[in-house]
């Protein structure tokens, strides 16, 4: 038939082929036919509609092989699946969102509790103007600290039965009663002893309740930097609030200091009204005690080298207001101020990073630079070096902190992630009840650089053994019995 006879609009119409061939399951720019007369273009035409029909029938075939591919390769350890696909910035299942709202409440809640609890950064300088020294400071903070862990057990059992909202209330309201006691402490008397074990009960309950209710909040493929992001409302205060005080004992006395405290206390727990439990479901396991299930073998490597971690970073945090104010050296400010601005900025920048190498690829790294820290402070003689060391010490605890606590929730039972996390957050309490007393002494009988190098080699130590211990679990999650090792 001669098509130049046919109507305008039909004119360049392909031909259909029987059988239904001309189907394509994906509709394609078919490039136009040539005018007609010219008979060796019209095929060249045609066939070039083939071909595009063709590879849309091939992508068809192949894209279902692929998705089966992708759903039985087995995932790299340390590291959530993800198809390559998914990877990509503008894939719906790429990136989970993070920042919602019960995350950010959250994270404004703990910011607040921990400025005011950050603010006793200063307290061994008043307990010092009262006639403390630094064996009895030492052990002040272990009373509290000998509180807290005796606190968790029964922690973590009302988290998991009860939820996390009943013991973040009930945490706010504690603290805020406890920092108003601090006013009435004008001695070394018995009186000291129970608000610090007050405020160590506060402390448990709202340390272990704000971070399980975060990491019930964050999706499970962002867990780590999720954790982090989390970390971030608690690392600031660190500094934030060794530069409050700082400025308020500046221009005011330690009660000023107290009042404060109360003041961010009690936002904190006004915000925590509004909070909602986030529980992950029950499974058919049956219910374990706090202890049974603590004591679960892939999780006794994160307990020690958390040990290790907590009594070496808070015996910093416990003697740094002495080792300034015997020598003369920097500030606290300064070293807190480089220590969280550095732990935030890490996570803030790349808190992807641990997930997308495998968290304990970022861990080992991170251990290094907090041993170099506390040997440069054990050689300190200048601010500058004070500050460098306070970097490099933030830089470690940026990554270690939520690397250790996304790999307790990763192994530990969905249904006992509350026990878990109150286990290792107590973790800190038994690194001042055991660092503060045996780094005091340390101080008293060698000095400040001899403890600061003392650190150093228990940080090295550890993270020597955690290596060796630990090489036999990549990170795989709960699979409903037990942690498979790699």
């Amino acid at each position: 038939m001669d098509r130049r006879r046919l109507p305008v609009h039909d004119r360049f119409r392909p031909r259909r082929r029987p059988g239904g061939a001309h189907a394509s399951p994906r509709r394609c720019r078919r490039p136009p036919l040539p005018a007609a007369g010219d008979a060796r273009a019209r095929r060249a035409g045609r066939a070039r509609v083939d071909a595009a029909e063709d590879r849309d029938r091939r992508r068809a075939t192949r894209a279902p092989a692929r998705a089966r591919l992708r759903a039985v390769t087995p995932a790299r350890p340390g590291a959530e699946r993800a198809a390559r696909d998914d990877q990509r910035p503008d894939s719906p299942g790429a990136r989970e969102r993070l920042l919602t709202a019960p995350f950010l409440l959250s994270a404004a809640a703990n910011f607040l509790q921990s400025l005011a609890f950050n603010l006793y950064l200063h307290l061994p300088g008043y307990l010092k103007e009262l006639g403390a020294g630094e064996v009895q400071i030492g052990f002040l903070f272990s009373v509290t600290a000998a509180t807290a862990i005796a606190a968790r057990p029964t922690v973590g059992r009302v988290m998991d039965a009860e939820g996390r909202r009943v013991v973040i209330f009930t945490g706010g309201i504690l603290n805020v009663a406890v920092c108003a006691l601090y006013l009435t402490i004008h001695s070394l008397g018995p009186w000291l002893y129970v608000v610090r074990i007050g405020h160590g009960i506060a402390e448990a309950m709202l340390f272990a309740a704000l971070f399980t209710q975060a990491a019930d909040i964050v999706p499970p493929s962002r867990r780590t930097e999720g954790i982090a992001l989390f970390g971030v409302s608690g690392l600031l205060p660190v500094s934030l609030g060794g530069l409050l005080g700082d400025l308020i004992l500046s221009r005011a006395g330690y009660a000023r200091l107290f009042q404060v405290s109360i003041a961010f206390a009690a936002a904190s727990l006004a915000l925590s009204v509004p909070l909602r439990d986030h529980r992950p479901a029950r499974d058919t396991a049956a219910a374990r005690s706090f202890f049974t299930a603590v004591a679960e073998r892939s999780l006794l490597p994160l307990w020690f080298i958390g040990f290790v971690f907590a009594a070496t970073i808070t015996a910093t945090f416990t003697f740094l207001k002495t080792f300034v104010m015997e020598t003369h050296i920097g500030s606290v400010g300064m070293f807190f101020s480089a220590y969280s601005g550095a732990g935030v900025l890490l996570r803030l920048a790349f808190g992807w990073v641990p997930e997308r190498i495998g968290p304990k690829r970022a861990l080992f790294p991170a251990l290094a630079m907090l041993t170099t820290g506390f040997v440069l402070l054990a050689g300190a003689h200048t601010a500058a070096a004070v500050v460098v060391a306070g970097m490099l010490c933030g830089l470690g605890h940026g990554f270690t902190f939520p690397i250790l606590s996304g790999l307790v929730v990763t192994r530990a039972r969905p249904v006992e992630r509350g026990a878990a996390l109150s286990l290792f957050t107590a973790l800190f309490d038994f690194g001042v009840l055991v660092g503060g007393p045996f780094f005091g002494v340390v101080i008293r009988l060698a000095g400040y650089p001899v403890m600061f190098a003392t650190q150093a080699v228990v940080m090295l130590a550890g993270t020597v053994a955690f290596a060796v211990w630990d090489r036999r679990y990549a990170g795989e999650p709960y699979d409903g019995k037990r942690l498979v090792p790699s």
